[in-house]
């Protein structure tokens, strides 16, 4: 009523319609499609001041929906659709339903489970309850259709010199194909940048790492893990029957117009072989600097350092930090016909159409410091290589920098300023390292804050405060339009866009040191990381964190992102 929806007399007329008919008034409204479900339902959300949550577009795992009983899911109209070991997320139907309260305040008590209650529509309901359905469906369909066909196969088997090529025919036209396909498919469609399969003692366990967060699945019988391995094995042209030591691999699949990429990795453990299968969207493209988040100052040093026609410039950051991506983005913006690209990886992610790209394969000699040998007798321009992991590959690398070559490289350190006396570390001389490098910048992933369900909220004084103090000295050319007397953040709700989770997709938060002469005269000088870091500072430096929080304040990310990954 005081949305303006409805008036008080046709309120009261559907109610006694509703108590006639045996139906909840929310469901007449729908029914009469005076009022839409969703809306309907948010604002029943805000008058029992329940959170709402969006079910259609959320995938909740069957072995979440399995917590709870199924009579009960089915007679209360409530759906379990998160858990992390001690909260659970249960979606009701209708908050007026005392029953239901009941026989959830009853659960928790049982299973010592902390219970978050949320209101959904009976379209939420209803999706959630039948996709976990459809994925089960599926994978049980296979599983019968597997086990007849293995039947079959045992009882009409050939000699044993024919039974290596007809075992492989029978597991590549097997039903063990649409499950596989079925994973992959929803690892798509969740956006996922890897999937995990993970035998435990009695089930295999699938799980997808979604912006950077693993989310369990589907669970699927232990009886299944060798044929959906061997299958995967048989994609990725790996050997079958190799099972005690890992092995690497690749494939290609087109789903739904996707042109998608996967390379394979096996790990034999206890249980098993675990495989995990890196999604690599060849749609997609390479992003440009500003899509990854090197903006204002940051983006005109990066720019202006990969033109110098030599030199070494350094991407740090741990494991899974997108330094790859960063150097793809380079590589790919400097790539031209005029311009020899020559890159060493391991393993090549991104396939870049007139790069020159080799992998590394160390158990025939093809090492990093071998292949950069190598690289340096194919005339390039511009060298990429994968990582400096040794003092000799460092060696090279600086050499190739100081001989008239552009070389991009990566290193583990914390920040851009650890770069330096990891370098020193490795055995190169400091008047080696100011000759040859350019600019260091370190870098972290933070997940990207829904645009569908992002809202403002006011700031608490003491974050005002803390903010003010933390950005009063960044450059105005690296604030992005941030007014620190006019401060926002944002809170992220979380809807079908986004599965519920408040973030869609990834972005970096940088920080960026030009080798000044300042900084090259510390290095000389074998002066201590902190004195470098404190000159970078002088020099007008943004460092990851401050970045990070300018993206909060513009609404990119969130302040508890940028403390996830800056932690140290």
């Amino acid at each position: 009523m005081q949305s303006g929806k409805l008036d008080r007399d046709k309120l009261l007329q559907l109610s006694s319609r509703a108590k006639e008919a045996g139906q909840s008034l929310v469901e007449l409204i729908v029914a009469e499609r005076l009022v839409g479900e969703e809306d309907l339902v948010k604002l029943e959300a805000e008058y029992f001041h329940i959170p709402y949550i969006d079910l259609r577009a959320h995938i909740t795992p069957k072995e979440i929906l399995d917590l709870m009983p199924q009579s009960s899911i089915a007679n209360y109209r409530f759906v379990p659709f998160a858990f992390d070991g001690k909260t659970l997320k249960v979606a009701l139907t209708d908050p007026s339903d005392l029953r239901a309260l009941e026989a959830l305040e009853f659960f928790a008590q049982k299973k010592r489970y902390v219970v978050e209650i949320y209101l959904t529509s009976i379209t939420g309901f209803q999706h959630a309850i039948s996709q976990a359905k459809d994925i089960s469906t599926e994978v049980s369909t296979a599983l019968e259709d597997i086990a007849k066909r293995e039947k079959e196969f045992q009882e009409k088997r050939v000699k044993e010199t024919d039974k290596a090529p007809q075992s492989e025919k029978i597991i590549s036209a097997a039903p063990i194909s649409k499950i596989v396909d079925v994973i992959i498919r929803h690892a798509i469609e969740e956006r996922a940048s890897d999937i995990h399969i993970e035998p435990g003692e009695h089930d295999l366990r699938v799980r997808y790492r979604v912006d950077g967060v693993l989310q369990s699945s589907l669970v699927v019988p232990k009886s299944v893990h060798p044929a959906i391995i061997s299958r995967i094995k048989i994609l990725s042209n790996l050997k079958i029957d190799e099972q005690r030591l890992p092995q690497d691999g690749r494939f290609h699949m087109q789903i739904d117009k996707i042109s998608v990429d996967f390379r394979v990795s096996t790990l034999p453990t206890v249980n098993g072989e675990k495989v995990v299968l890196r999604v690599l969207d060849k749609t997609s493209g390479v992003p440009t600097l500003a899509q990854l988040g090197i903006l204002g100052r940051k983006q005109k040093t990066v720019e202006e350092n990969i033109k110098k026609p030599h030199g070494m410039f350094l991407v740090t950051g741990p494991t899974g930090s997108g330094k790859s991506t960063t150097l793809y983005s380079i590589l790919n913006k400097l790539n031209r016909v005029g311009v020899n690209i020559v890159t060493l990886e391991d393993p090549v992610e991104y396939y870049i159409e007139g790069i020159n790209q080799s992998q590394v394969k160390p158990e025939i000699g093809m090492t990093f410091a071998s292949g950069l040998r190598s690289i340096l007798r194919q005339d390039p321009n511009i060298i990429m290589v994968g990582e400096i992991r040794d003092a000799e590959t460092a060696e090279l690398a600086v050499h190739s920098a100081l001989t008239g070559h552009l070389v991009f490289s990566t290193l583990h350190t914390n920040d851009a300023v650890g770069a330096i006396p990891r370098l020193i570390d490795m055995g190169i001389d400091p008047f080696l390292i100011i000759a040859s490098l350019n600019v260091v910048m370190a870098q972290r992933l933070v997940r990207r804050s829904c645009e569908e369900c992002k809202r403002t909220f006011s700031v608490p004084a003491q974050v005002v405060k803390d903010l003010t103090e933390e950005l009063k000295d960044v450059p105005e050319d690296e604030m992005l339009g941030v007014d620190l007397k006019d401060l926002h953040l944002y809170k992220n709700e979380g809807c079908a866009a986004c599965n519920n989770t408040g973030f869609r997709g990834r972005i970096g938060i940088y920080e960026v040191v030009p080798a000044t002469k300042p900084i090259q005269e510390l290095i000389l000088n074998k002066e201590s990381g902190n004195k470098i870091f404190a000159q970078a500072r002088k020099d007008g430096m943004v460092t990851m964190k401050q970045d990070g929080f300018i993206k909060a304040l513009k609404g990119i990310t969130s302040l508890e992102e940028v403390y996830r990954v800056t932690k140290v």
